[in-house]
């Protein structure tokens, strides 16, 4: 029969025929069926909804199969919603959709056949296979409640499919399973449905049952086994489930006694086996007592590499590795040739293995120094590491510290705490192996703290040779020797190393490389390696020429990293182009094509500018990076005696200025300038590059030469470079950065150079090459700086065409130092 009906859509339930029930109706649509459906014969299609995440579905969302039910009552509630109370009646299905504001559709009922006597037969089986399995579900499902009532109609049903859909009401099925039942109009089909729901259910109930006492088994277990560890310890095989046998506690005492450990640690050892033995298998104290002896087992405590005390050996693979670094290269050879000489025998070494390591601490023959490499990035610092590791034959554990906050970093943390462990250094020498590694502390000036602790406080234990021969772990809770580990650190910068741990460590700076040793590393190292990496070896060549343009236009560093990175480029490039339009033989790559394989140029070297110019100076910085020229403008114009600073400029380069203005105050009438030149002149004092940061002292004496260069109007050189901090009393004081000044002054082409007299000493450090291309000021007085640099006023028509001649003051020359 053909019915037209307004639909409720439900969500997550099934209503099966024979079922009467409260439906909460909520959404606007199903609200206005409930209404038509109270106006006209009661009788509504419930449907359920195939997602049940949809807030307003049409009927293709909806399943095609639902019930027809009759309303029974309708409950308006204070939310504006219904409580429908429907008497569902029979199974029908949509066979078409009704045009309205709400949802209505055509729906056939469908009809069960009438069952014949075979099928009947077959139907009453089903019928008492059901009612059995559903007593066993009943009493298992914990979720289900049924009351005496209920339980008894449903043992009273005769009807078979009335049997069915009652069952499938009660069980605890998912809507997909009941929407299932209910599109089964078969009598016989849907009672073998309901069974085989039932079975599956007893059986998992069985199951999770069966799970359930082996569980409560095992916890018998191991109460057992705890009272069998105590009492009967020689039936441990036949325990089961222990994680520590007897036979396993064993064979750790035997580890424990053969690992070489010092009295006080193997009888803290001894001591947490006992503990592990008495601990009941399982219990998570177990776990953390072996995790204890298992570090403890594995950190060495007599294993050594034999050191190779070679001086001509380790010369060699110093100088194989890396080019340059002659101060690094003296300081570690010097240290070897101390050991080479003073070399025990392998029976004093085991004899003094045997001794304590408070009976060692005066043992300076074996304490390693603690060395510091300081310098800028790329210059080979890390690498270092692994050649003197290598020519020492010594493992090498690196550590790195950049952005290392917490304390426990360092020194571990308690085994209180879960998931605890040792510090970073403990956990390096168990991955060394021996007691005697090359250890570097990478990037220790990136350290910091927060309320987690401070790591660098916790480094002054581990770098200091008189303490860490009894190094504690928080984790360890027993004293470890790091006296024969050769610590390296390395660092950008001392500024940002506390004081203390910087006291303990011997500082080797290393400067950036000069123009003439990054060509000759990179012809040396680089180029081979990216030609190998690249598969270009007997295809490609790079030219010196081609180097020297990559080094001075396409990086800016004092490393060689950028450099790589560049000849990796190029390399790339030259790959791509060989399989695109293969050559024959070896292409040789000249400076002139280097942007065509790198494109335009990065950086432009500073150069000199030719003429001398009023309110200039140029100057030398130290940065990061290295050396570099830094010219200071000065310009003097009508006003009331205000100062202009701009440039980005710190406290200490400010103060300079103010250094210079009081300084030309005090000697105004020495170079013509006016006396009250503060009083009616605006000074703007100005440093290019104004986004790059500047500070320190360094540029006093430039600033002072453009500050007056711009006040008396005498034009200062251009061609002369300088640095220096300036005292009011006139002095030219010592300053730091000399070598990467003077290799910035070259590579921009100047040829003077301008140094307090107290740096004289550091000309030592650079290059002779550089040196001896380089007319070297050394001075003390600023009156030497500015005679030297600044020119007679009536020469200022032909700035382009003079030639330097004598001091305007003095009538000479200073003569150079050098």
């Amino acid at each position: 029969m053909i019915w037209e009906l307004p639909v409720v859509a439900l969500r997550n339930i099934v209503i099966l025929p024979g079922v009467t029930m409260n439906v909460d109706v909520g959404r606007p649509k199903s609200k206005r069926a409930v209404d038509e459906a109270q106006a006209s014969d009661r009788r509504v299609l419930l449907l359920t909804q195939r997602d049940p995440r949809t807030d307003d579905p049409t009927v293709a969302e909806l399943y095609d199969v639902g019930v027809l039910a009759v309303v029974k009552q309708v409950v308006r509630m204070p939310d504006n919603t219904y409580q429908v109370l429907v008497e569902a009646q029979e199974r029908a299905r949509v066979v078409g959709e009704v045009p309205s504001s709400y949802t209505r559709v055509q729906a056939d009922t469908l009809m069960a056949a009438t069952p014949d006597a075979a099928s009947e037969r077959v139907a009453q089986v089903l019928m008492q296979e059901i009612k059995l399995a559903f007593e066993e579900y009943q009493r298992q499902n914990k979720t289900m409640r049924l009351d005496s009532y209920q339980v008894e109609n449903l043992k009273a049903l005769n009807d078979p499919g009335a049997l069915a859909d009652q069952v499938a009401h009660h069980a605890t099925w998912t809507a997909d399973e009941k929407q299932e039942l209910l599109g089964l109009p078969d009598v016989q089909a849907r009672l073998e449905k309901v069974l085989a729901l039932l079975v599956r259910d007893n059986e998992q109930f069985g199951l999770d049952k069966k799970i359930a006492g082996r569980v409560k088994e095992q916890m018998d277990a191991n109460q057992r086994e705890y009272y069998l560890r105590e009492q009967m310890k020689a039936i441990g095989k036949e325990l089961g489930g222990g994680e520590e046998g007897p036979a396993e506690v064993e064979a750790l005492r035997e580890r424990v006694e053969a690992a070489g450990m010092p009295d006080t640690v193997r009888e803290k050892a001894l001591k947490e086996l006992q503990r592990l033995e008495r601990t009941p298998g399982g219990s998570p104290e177990g776990t953390v007592v072996r995790n204890y002896i298992e570090w403890l087992l594995d950190l060495p405590w007599k294993e050594r590499d034999e050191e190779i005390l070679d001086i001509d050996r380790t010369h060699d693979i110093l100088e194989a590795d890396h080019y340059a670094l002659d101060d690094v290269k003296d300081r570690i050879l010097e240290f070897l040739a101390v050991r080479q000489l003073t070399h025990r025998s392998e029976a004093e070494q085991a004899e003094r293995q045997e001794r304590t390591a408070e009976e060692r601490v005066d043992d300076a023959e074996l304490r390693a120094p603690i060395l510091c490499l300081v310098g800028p990035p790329g210059v080979g610092k890390t690498s270092l590491g692994k050649s003197i590791a290598r020519s020492l034959n010594r493992k090498f554990v690196r550590m790195a510290l950049g952005g290392m906050r917490d304390e426990a970093e360092v020194r571990g943390h308690r085994r209180t705490y879960i998931g605890s462990m040792p510090g970073r250094i403990i956990q390096g020498m168990k991955t060394a192996g021996v007691v005697n590694p090359v250890m570097l502390l990478d990037e220790i000036d990136k350290m910091s703290s927060d309320w987690r602790g401070d790591p660098s406080s916790a480094m002054l234990e581990v770098l200091d040779p008189e303490q860490n021969h009894t190094f504690q772990d928080h984790y360890l809770e027993v004293p470890y020797d790091l006296s024969q580990v050769m610590f390296i650190t390395t660092a950008n910068s001392l500024q940002t190393i506390p004081r203390p741990l910087l006291d303990r460590m011997e500082v080797i700076q290393i400067a950036g490389y000069t123009q003439a040793e990054k060509v000759e590393i990179a012809r040396r190292y680089r180029v081979p390696r990216q030609i190998r990496a690249h598969g270009l070896e007997g295809k490609l060549e790079i030219t010196d020429a081609a180097l020297n343009r990559i080094v001075e236009e396409y990086t800016a560093e004092s490393g060689v990293r950028n450099l790589d990175r560049q000849i990796s480029k190029l390399a790339r490039k030259a790959a791509r182009e060989l399989l695109e339009k293969p050559w024959e033989g070896v292409r040789v790559l000249d400076a002139a094509q280097v942007p065509e394989y790198l494109g335009v140029p990065l950086h432009r070297p500073d150069k000199m500018e030719k003429d001398a110019q009023v309110g200039v100076a140029q100057g030398l910085a130290w940065t990061s990076v290295g050396g570099t020229m830094l010219t200071v403008e000065a310009l003097a114009t009508p006003g009331s005696g205000k100062i202009n600073m701009t440039g980005s400029l710190g406290d200490v380069m400010k103060e300079s200025v103010s250094a210079a203005i009081a300084y030309l105050r005090a000697h105004a009438a020495e170079y013509g300038a006016d006396p009250d030149f503060h009083k009616n002149i605006d000074l703007h004092i100005h440093f290019p590059d104004g986004a790059t940061p500047k500070d320190g002292p360094s540029a006093g004496i430039t600033i002072a030469t453009a500050v007056i260069s711009a006040i008396t109007g005498r034009p200062a050189r251009m061609d002369v470079a300088m640095t220096g901090e300036i005292s009011l009393r006139g002095r030219v004081l010592p300053i730091g950065g000399v070598k990467e000044k003077l290799l910035a002054a070259h590579q921009g082409g100047i040829r003077e150079v301008i140094i307090p007299a107290d740096n004289e000493a550091h000309l030592q450090e650079v290059p002779e090459s550089i040196r001896a291309d380089l007319r070297i000021y050394p001075l003390e007085r600023v009156g030497e700086v500015l005679d030297l640099v600044l020119l007679p006023r009536q020469e200022e028509e032909n700035l382009a065409a003079v030639i330097p001649g004598p001091s305007a003051a003095s009538g000479e020359r200073p003569q150079p130092g050098l």
